[in-house]
């Protein structure tokens, strides 16, 4: 292939590089700016010091987030939800998407199952009968309130359906006459070629429950059983009520608080909750462009 060394191939080029750079700082900002804070003495963020490197390095804020035993249990706690949400919901979509990809032969009613699955994008029962489904079924208060009644999201079976649809019908032809049934083929030929659509699709679905607060406000009334993102919440929302009440002159909620700058952490709470998804992407991070392609050339 000859290089294009016109002018306005190099233009184009700087124009593509600056483009990225500055997506590269305003994503990669956030993160810094949380970390150093996190770091940072309460003076220094009082005072307005902190711009992108930490001012005089304190590691009280991670003392008091991991010896207070609430945010470590939390923390441990968004992990089982997620690993478990995650792993239950790629067995369903993917247990859904594989017959849906098949001719109308080989599934009875396919595409009353299809026009199904796509009108729940479109109409949803809505908090309330959601939350009396729940109640009803005593769920309440368990890990299963979070997990179940969001075990599959349409968009995701959509992009694994998708991906299904483009391996070789040949493969199933060959593994039948070879004797294996419609399980063998799904979980020894379909899944094994599938890794793209499930990383991203994993990716999806494990971002949703690591992040997700407001179900667990509804359903999850024992602390212990507290989710990370829902710990943060509370810890945010003592803040703006100790400024609202210092600006009262009540003072009373800090010292409440103690002397710890509660800025500090909550920001060293929310890098604590960043971390675990920073470290599992670009493990999968190979996969997730193909597998969102696929889901978007065909869905």
């Amino acid at each position: 292939m000859v290089k294009d060394t016109s002018l306005s191939s190099k233009i184009l080029d700087i124009v593509i590089y600056v483009s990225l750079i500055a997506l590269m700082i305003v994503t990669l900002y956030p993160v810094i700016y949380i970390f150093s804070v996190s770091l940072s003495s309460s003076e220094a963020y009082e005072s307005g010091q902190i711009v992108l490197l930490p001012k005089g390095v304190n590691l009280g804020a991670y003392a008091v987030v991991f010896k207070a035993g609430t945010v470590p249990r939390a923390f441990l706690n968004s992990v089982l939800y997620t690993v478990v949400y995650t792993v239950l919901a790629l067995l369903f979509s993917t247990s859904m998407a594989y017959p849906l990809s098949r001719s109308k032969d080989r599934v009875p009613f396919k595409g009353f199952f299809g026009k199904l699955v796509v009108l729940t994008m479109f109409f949803s029962a809505g908090i309330v009968p959601n939350y009396l489904v729940v109640k009803y079924l005593g769920l309440m208060n368990t890990m299963w309130a979070l997990i179940l009644p969001v075990m599959v999201t349409t968009y995701n079976l959509v992009v694994m359906r998708s991906f299904f649809e483009g391996i070789p019908i040949d493969l199933e032809e060959a593994a039948f006459i070879d004797g294996a049934n419609e399980i063998v083929i799904f979980f020894k030929i379909m899944l094994p070629l599938a890794k793209a659509a499930l990383a991203t699709v994993g990716l999806f679905y494990a971002v949703y429950m690591w992040n997700s607060w407001f179900t667990a406000m509804l359903y999850i009334k024992d602390s212990s059983k507290y989710p990370l993102q829902l710990i943060i919440r509370q810890i945010i929302m003592q803040n703006q009520m100790a400024a609202e009440l210092a600006a009262m002159g009540d003072t009373s909620m800090q010292d409440a608080l103690g002397s710890t700058n509660t800025e500090t952490v909550k920001y060293a709470t929310l890098f604590v909750s960043i971390v675990p998804m920073l470290i599992v992407y670009p493990f999968i991070q190979k996969y997730f462009v193909k597998g969102v392609m696929v889901g978007s050339v065909k869905g």
